[in-house]
């Protein structure tokens, strides 16, 4: 009948949708990509504020939560009895668990991916601005300011991401993931080796068990804010549930897509940690307590000045494909309602097809088009308005963080594998839920204090590194 009717099986899934081709690798490397931002180098720094004992055991704490809330929420991606796919987290959310918890399960992804686009958008262009410096540190010496304006390279940042948003869907970007990936672990293995180097160089900086120093590097309520700072930044390092669903939806189904998505969660989670370890531990053992906060963008090392600059062009190349990873989930919500509510509508609806260099043919659609322009427009603004946004992104990293990791993945698994209230296990998971709740709010008063901070000494469009 599909054949009489003239419709390609071989190019559809059972589910009538374009036939998904993603396996192991390429769903780890959305994984790497999603996962790992500039802030692995910023581990230095939270390790110094616990110390040797405490920093890495926090971290390992935060990889394995993030890898066992992940693997429950990847059973959730088909319904068990009827075997429907769950396209999005919110669509899993409101199958499982009910409109209502929909509703706030959408609010918080939705609020994360914006705060994430605006976030990655001003980092990046730290990085971009930190080549500059790198060169004019070498030549005018390490004492020289070399203070870089932001705002052009957060305008460079933005029309590649005008360029990047208008691929159709999640799909056609695994390329870039890889690309991205490859550039994570680059900047990861430069940032390693310059620790390593330092390390070898036979210099002693000042650490300890309990890492900064009351009364010798910080106060008492300093280290205390600076620890809560440096929780936070561990949990929201390995956030990537967010997108966790929507990955799975780009692969094949056969093997299954939950038994497939485990063996990448693994992957991606453990790869990610063995990273973060190593930058975290040998980054402290190079600086000790006066660890920068970000020891390539911050300017830990000088030279080799192409190497310090090469970096952070990983960075920057990494994070273009990490803010698509990000927003095109956002992208495909409001397209899709938009279809919905005005299905005659072909400004809405209409596609036509464009040849293009270099990639065949493009189906033009004003509203994606159009929108998707605006909308990494008015992020890019945002940025240059507000550079110091990062805490707000903080922010909403830490409201998402309980919710969107921890607290609906566990609901789910309870609702959906039937498990027995107030059994052993319904018990454990609710303690572990509970415990992650407690890091999000301390998290989410540090980055409230970071924010006010940051307010009274705003000023708007005056971004220097």
């Amino acid at each position: 009948m599909d054949v009489e009717h003239g419709i390609n099986t071989i190019d559809v899934d059972d589910d009538g949708r374009n036939k998904r081709t993603g396996n192991v690798l390429t769903a780890s490397a959305h994984i790497i990509t999603a996962v790992i931002g500039s802030g692995v180098l910023s581990l230095a720094w939270a390790v110094a504020q616990m110390g040797w004992i405490v920093g890495p055991v926090v971290l390992l704490i935060f990889s394995f939560v993030t890898w066992f809330a992940s693997t429950l929420q990847a059973d959730c991606y088909r319904n068990p009895v009827t075997g429907k796919r769950h396209y999005t987290y919110r669509e899993a959310v409101r199958s499982i668990l009910g409109g209502r918890k929909y509703k706030l399960c959408a609010l918080a992804q939705y609020s994360n991916f914006v705060g994430v686009s605006i976030g990655y958008t001003i980092t990046a262009s730290i990085s971009m601005a930190a080549v500059k410096r790198a060169i004019c540190f070498h030549y005018h010496g390490h004492e020289a300011g070399c203070h870089t304006q932001n705002n052009p390279y957060i305008i460079i940042f933005g029309v590649l991401q005008i360029i990047l948003s208008q691929l159709p869907n999640f799909h056609k970007l695994s390329w870039l993931s890889i690309v991205s990936a490859a550039m994570s672990f680059g900047y990861s293995f430069i940032g390693i080796g310059l620790a390593v180097a330092k390390v070898a160089t036979g210099s002693k900086p000042r650490t300890s068990l309990t890492g900064v120093e009351v009364g010798r590097d910080v106060t008492g309520s300093q280290k205390t804010w600076n620890i809560m700072t440096a929780m936070g930044n561990m949990a929201f390092a390995y956030a990537f549930s967010m997108v966790l669903i929507e990955i799975q939806d780009t692969l094949k189904p056969n093997p299954p897509e939950n038994v497939v998505m485990k063996k990448a969660i693994s992957f991606g989670v453990w790869i990610t940690t063995f990273f973060y370890m190593l930058c975290g531990v040998v980054g402290y053992a190079a600086f000790g307590n006066d660890a920068p906060g970000n020891f390539l963008t911050g300017f830990g090392f000088y030279e080799p000045y192409w190497l310090v600059a090469l970096a952070n062009v990983f960075i920057a190349v990494h994070l273009v494909g990490a803010y698509q990873v990000f927003v095109q989930p956002l992208f495909n919500f409001v397209e899709t309602q938009c279809s919905t509510a005005w299905p005659e509508n072909k400004f809405i609806t209409e596609e036509y097809p464009v040849k293009l260099p270099f990639y065949g043919v493009y189906h033009f659609n004003f509203l994606r088009v159009g929108w998707r322009t605006i909308y990494v427009i008015i992020v890019t603004i945002i940025a240059m308005i507000f550079p110091f946004f990062n805490d707000i992104v903080g922010l909403m990293g830490a409201f998402s963080f309980w919710p969107l990791t921890i607290y609906f993945p566990i609901q789910m698994y309870i609702a959906q594998g039937k498990v027995r209230k107030y059994s052993s296990s319904w018990i454990w998971l609710q303690i572990l839920s509970f415990g992650c709740l407690i890091v999000s709010v301390l998290a989410a008063i540090a980055s409230i204090r970071g924010l006010i901070v940051g307010v009274s000494n705003l000023k708007p469009f005056q971004s220097v590194s």
